[in-house]
């Protein structure tokens, strides 16, 4: 069980629901079914990390992306679908 300093500390880095992803896929939905399994073509896969500088323990965020012709995506790690933005 942890203490109370060990949940502030967790507390503290989480402080939306979303902060708590850092891997993120965008692209075209070729197929799906009932258990969000997904094919994805054109995909553009965004990694975020978190660094810290040795010196002056300043948080780095660093952001690594490239892409993927097609891709299979298995529902168990699937936490947000959402269609792509409308500008106009």
């Amino acid at each position: 069980m942890a203490d109370d300093g060990d949940q502030q500390q967790i507390n503290n880095t989480v402080e939306e629901p979303l902060n708590l992803t850092k891997l993120k896929l965008q692209g075209r939905l070729h197929a799906y079914d009932q258990h969000l399994n997904m094919i994805l073509g054109d995909v553009e896969e965004t990694l975020t990390t978190i660094e810290i500088d040795e010196e002056t323990y300043e948080e780095m965020y660093k952001s690594t992306k490239w892409n993927i012709p097609m891709l299979f995506v298995q529902g168990d790690g699937v936490v947000l679908v959402a269609p792509p933005l409308r500008v106009g």
